[in-house]
């Protein structure tokens, strides 16, 4: 908002300098008259006539310091506003690097050089800030470009086969098919868009925190997913007493289901297992699934909490392929209630994921 113009820092640090050396005379001069002039007799002949007295050393003595107070208010000022200007000088670098930034330039860094001090300290700082910030619109904008073309495939499938039943004049033409793919492209578009919403929702961070126990919710998110698990030939096994925590009950059941859902569905063609277990381990809330399945590269791990990246041995095409965000969602939710999310790959195939979230007493 607008402001009414004020004297700069520089001008007001000379000012302080100046008038410090100005009070600093003037105790000076007062010191030399209580302690110095004020026992020299005061008459006109002066002592025994030779002497000098008060009288003449007044008169003789206040031209000079007149002279001594103007010489000290001027090199207050000149020394003052030199010594403001080297002073603030790291303040203007990290001025015109703030407004660098305010323009839109992230990518620029102050490297303030020289000893630790306040200056340096804050320099320091500000880079860091600009460092998050510059990841964090990379990553947003990204994310942005990413979900834009996830969303725009469906649509342009749905378009194709609208097209396609249009210009179709044959009425044999089995209407039932097209309608089934219609209806699986636009599910997925629906989940796509939950999703995000899901996402953007825990990136907030704008939810109301109730006590919650993960061992109800991995029972609920077993007994939800416990279809598809034997549909595959798949092991649900759910151990582990009463954990609490302090969050969303939606969101952490949504982290749960996500987990479990992806152990089961990047499982052993057959014969495999999903374990969830749940504990209290000194002030923290532990949910830990472990899957079988095909050994999983280290270099792999990293990228699975990533938005839309799917690697050829994560990408499915069938009704259960998800959309890129599942273990990205579970890793927003983590990070939303204060917790940490580990990913380990198990020396036989599979998967470890390990949630620590803070204990509610």
């Amino acid at each position: 908002m607008p402001r009414r113009p004020g004297l700069s820092t520089r001008l007001k640090l000379t000012l302080s300098y100046a008038g410090f050396l100005a009070v600093a005379g003037a105790l000076l001069l007062a010191v030399v008259w209580v302690f110095l002039l004020r026992y020299i007799p005061d008459n006109s002949q002066g002592l025994l006539g030779i002497s000098p007295n008060r009288y003449l050393l007044v008169r003789i003595f206040t031209p000079a310091a007149a002279v001594a107070m103007a010489f000290l208010l001027v090199f207050g000022l000149v020394g003052g506003w030199i010594l403001a200007g080297r002073m603030l000088a790291p303040l203007t670098r990290i001025t015109d690097a703030a407004r660098t930034a305010g323009n839109g330039s992230l990518s620029h860094r102050i490297r303030m050089e020289g000893r630790q001090d306040e200056f340096r300290e804050l320099a320091d700082a500000f880079d860091t800030m600009l460092e998050q910030l510059e990841s964090h619109v990379a990553e947003q904008q990204r994310f942005a470009a990413n979900a834009s073309h996830e969303l725009r495939t469906p649509l342009a499938i749905s378009q194709a086969l609208l097209d396609v039943a249009r210009k179709d004049d044959d009425p044999a033409r089995d209407q039932g098919e097209l309608l089934r793919r219609l209806q699986t492209v636009n599910t997925r578009a629906i989940g796509l868009t939950e999703a995000l919403l899901l996402l953007s929702r825990s990136d907030r961070g704008n939810f109301t925190r109730e006590s919650v126990d993960l061992s109800l919710l991995a029972e609920e998110a077993a007994e939800t997913l416990l279809p598809l698990a034997e549909q595959r030939g798949i092991t649900l096994d759910v151990t582990g007493g009463t954990t609490r925590t302090g969050g969303s009950a939606e969101l952490l059941l949504r982290m749960v289901t996500n987990l479990l859902q992806n152990a089961v569905v990047h499982n052993l063609p057959t014969g495999g297992t999903v374990t969830v277990h749940t504990e209290t381990q000194g002030g923290t809330s532990v949910l830990r699934v472990e899957n079988t399945g095909p050994p999983l590269p280290p270099e792999l791990i990293p990228t699975l909490t990533e938005p839309f990246q799917r690697a050829t041995e994560r990408a499915r095409t069938d009704e259960h392929a998800g959309v890129g965000l599942g273990l990205a969602l579970v890793h927003s939710i983590v990070r939303a209630h204060d917790g940490t999310l580990d990913l380990t790959p198990r020396p036989t195939g599979g998967l470890l994921a390990t949630v620590r979230l803070p204990d509610t007493p």
